[in-house]
């Protein structure tokens, strides 16, 4: 069945409408028409519906089909129109089809209306067909060049020879390049000279997998900017697969580099520095660790990242740092500042100074704790050395004016009790002992002024070029002769020992404290050990003592074997008037004393000792013998090649010193604080440690004990066993024990690089 066809009749006559609706019905079409004959009822029927078709008579007594025509065109309705006339000749029709008409046909021939109607609605169809693609495509076009204009994004197609033939209107504000410098051009032109070769060899890569291609770049405008690009290029091809060109976009990621590159540099910076700086969310856990940090703590970043700061910097055992009372001040003041007790991976004890900043969001919510440490253990080890100082200076400016006091009172005290013997000469017996009573303790007291003056540098003997050599001599042979046959004296004296510029009394008197205490500490017998030996100390150990400074000394070192110092009263030793001996047997005033000439001597004293192993005092003296000459040939450093040295002491400070100076000399390094945990470093990297530098004195598995575990491990093992209590022992130790060398505490960097380097020869 024939569609539905509605039909627009323009026609003064109603029998040739009928003829026509006739002949259309009679064909199989289903009518609906309408006749109009005016130019009114024509703009009121095309205005009243759609039509598929227009029939119309050439000539009406008021109107034309000419006329109806162009109220149609006017409209700009696409519709089929078809003239009828009954007396139209060929140049009237020419002239129709030129006006737009479609068709004409005669009046008296209508069996050409159908074939003429259907012919008009195919083209019709199909013109509406092709208008609708054509205007599709427009749209299409239209939302395209939108969508470009609008991109955030630059836009570029090129052809096959890569010249550009679009861009959106970004482009040109991207590349600085206008239309007409850049369509028809090479897309390469706009790259940065610099970067060019680059990218045209990643280019023809992509071009060669024909492959989506990516790449960052930088631009280099007419007007002379640099601008950092993404581009991003896509081949296009035809649906015979031929290549036809590339369409592409360009983003300017030029503010993102910058931002990238002051991330960078700030990050850089954080390495660089020597302080610890973390971040950590609000539950304290790290989410940024630098450098210092790893270098401070010995924690990498991988070991770290997610961990709790308080637990991972918190000795085993004890509670956490005050986190939630920092997280409480943080909250009110948005920043905290103190110092903390913490411990380094391999266990040892520090002491920070730690600043504490609240970091919020863009609307001010609490995000992260940004922390940053500064180790000051050595600082505080230094403080704690100068407020002791300054504790005996106080006490020394108080015991003077004393001593200064009692030697008054005693004068007359040891004049009268001399002169009354002189006066009355008959006196008995009883009363004469009385008086040699009275002059002996009167003596005492001036020996213990004599003391106090020379402790607080109130009293000063003449000073001349001493060769210790021989005050130690004489000493030793007092010691030998006047000390009890249960304690043996030894001495090891260099030959070649300098001189100091010194009071030779003041010297003997602080050889003689020394020996005294030993004794007094040795009450069931055993060895003092009396040594001297020249010592260049360097930077490094004179970073270590507040007194020392770089140069030439005199070592001189009183050990004994006795019953040893406890670590409760080591920091009181030296102070006047404190002893550990019963009542009469100790003034209180001999290590004092020592103290208070040695340091008049611009000298320095140190200390080691073991509760029921003994005590080992070294007395440091400036030298004046050096010469250049020596110090040039002292300090010629022996440095390593990459060797791997597994360092282990107890002490914090040993263990750094050693690290410092063997790192700073080529090496590298491993440090333990006891015995465990050196051996598992040990089976860990038992194939890279080239020299193990070990502590004799230490607590939980002391050194010898874990050498010889160490010997069990590796007989080659290469050993270096050092001690401040046992140097004396050198020789016994290194047969013993069956290990290379023994270094005697403190080395100096010189001692320490020349014994490594003997060993690793």
């Amino acid at each position: 069945m024939l569609p539905y066809l509605n039909v627009l009749i323009v026609e003064d006559s109603e029998d040739d409408t009928l003829l026509l609706v006739r002949e259309l019905r009679r064909s199989g079409y289903t009518l609906n028409y309408v006749r109009v004959d005016t130019a009114d009822g024509m703009e009121a029927a095309l205005n009243q519906r759609s039509w598929d078709v227009v029939i119309a008579d050439y000539s009406l007594p008021a109107f034309s089909g000419l006329d109806a025509l162009k109220i149609v065109q006017k409209q700009k309705l696409d519709l089929p129109f078809i003239i009828v006339s009954g007396t139209i000749g060929e140049d009237i029709a020419v002239a129709a089809m030129k006006a737009g008409a479609h068709d004409y046909l005669i009046k008296g021939n209508l069996a050409r209306l159908v074939p003429a109607v259907e012919r008009e609605l195919r083209e019709a169809e199909e013109r509406y067909k092709r208008h609708s693609a054509e205007q599709a495509f427009r749209e299409s076009e239209d939302r395209f060049r939108t969508l470009c204009s609008s991109a955030p994004l630059a836009i570029f197609q090129t052809d096959a020879k890569g010249k550009l033939t679009y861009n959106n209107p970004l482009w040109y504000e991207i590349s600085g390049f206008s239309a007409e410098d850049s369509l028809g051009y090479d897309w390469l032109q706009a790259i940065h000279p610099e970067d060019r070769d680059a990218v045209v060899q990643d280019w023809q890569r992509t071009l060669s997998e024909q492959s989506t291609w990516v790449n960052e770049y930088r631009l280099l405008t007419p007007q002379g900017e640099v601008r950092w690009v993404r581009a991003l290029a896509s081949p296009m091809y035809s649906a015979e697969d031929r290549f036809l060109g590339h369409v592409g976009t360009v983003e300017d990621i030029s503010d993102r580099k910058q931002a990238a590159q002051k991330i960078y540099e700030q990050a850089a910076l954080l390495d660089i520095s020597t302080d610890a700086i973390a971040v950590c969310n609000l539950e304290n856990h790290i989410l940024f660790w630098n450098k210092g940090a790893e270098r401070l703590y010995g924690w990498t970043t991988a070991e770290v990242l997610g961990r709790n700061a308080a637990q991972l910097l918190c000795k085993s055992g004890e509670t956490s740092p005050p986190f939630l009372e920092i997280k409480k001040v943080l909250a009110q003041e948005d920043q905290w500042q103190g110092e903390l007790q913490q411990v380094t991976k391999d266990g040892q004890d520090l002491i920070v100074e730690s600043r504490w900043t609240l970091m919020r969001d863009e609307v001010g919510n609490p995000k992260s704790i940004l922390t940053l440490s500064t180790d000051i253990t050595q600082k505080k080890q230094l403080e704690a050395q100068f407020l002791r100082a300054q504790r005996l200076e106080s006490l020394g400016s108080l015991a003077s004016g004393i001593a200064h006091d009692f030697n008054n009172i005693l004068t007359p005290i040891l004049a009268t009790a001399q002169l009354l013997p002189l006066k009355i000469p008959e006196l008995d017996e009883n009363t004469q002992q009385l008086l040699r009573i009275l002059e002996g303790s009167a003596k005492r007291g001036a020996d213990l002024v004599q003391q106090i003056l020379s402790f607080t540098r109130g009293v000063e003997g003449s000073r001349s070029i001493v060769q210790v050599r021989h005050l130690l001599s004489d000493v030793a042979q007092v010691a030998q002769r006047t000390f009890p046959k249960f304690i043996e004296t030894k001495t090891d004296i260099a030959p070649d020992l300098w001189t100091v510029f010194a009071d030779a009394t003041q010297l003997h008197q602080v050889l003689m404290n020394l020996c005294v205490n030993a004794r007094d500490a040795m009450p069931d017998g055993g060895t003092l050990r009396i040594s001297a030996e020249n010592l260049w100390i360097d930077q490094n150990y004179a970073s270590m003592h507040v007194d020392a400074q770089e140069g030439f000394y005199v070592v001189i070192t009183i050990a004994d074997t006795g019953t040893g110092i406890s670590p409760e009263i080591m920091d009181r030793i030296f102070d006047p008037f404190f002893t550990t001996k019963e009542i009469g047997k100790g003034t209180g005033l001999g290590l004092s004393t020592v103290m208070g000439i040695i340091k008049n001597h611009n000298g320095f004293v140190t200390v080691h000792s073991e509760v029921d192993q003994g005590s080992c005092f070294k007395v440091y003296l400036p030298s004046r013998e050096a010469t250049e000459t020596q110090a040039i040939t002292n300090t010629e450093l022996a440095s390593g090649h990459g060797e791997l040295i597994l360092v282990v002491d107890d002490e914090v400070s040993i263990c750094q010193i050693a690290k410092t100076t063997l790192e700073s000399h080529n090496y590298r390094i491993l440090t333990a604080n006891d015995g465990i945990g050196a051996l598992a470093l040990y089976a860990q990297h038992i194939d890279d440690i080239s020299v193990v530098l070990i502590d004799i004195m230490m607590p939980v598995m002391d050194g010898n004990s874990t050498i010889l575990m160490l010997q069990r491990m590796n007989p080659k093992a290469q050993i270096i066993a050092m001690s401040g209590i046992m140097a004396y022992e050198a020789a016994a130790q290194k047969k013993s024990l069956g290990i290379r060398e023994f270094l005697a505490k403190p080395f100096t960097a010189h001692m320490l690089l020349n014994t490594l380097h003997e060993v690793l020869s």
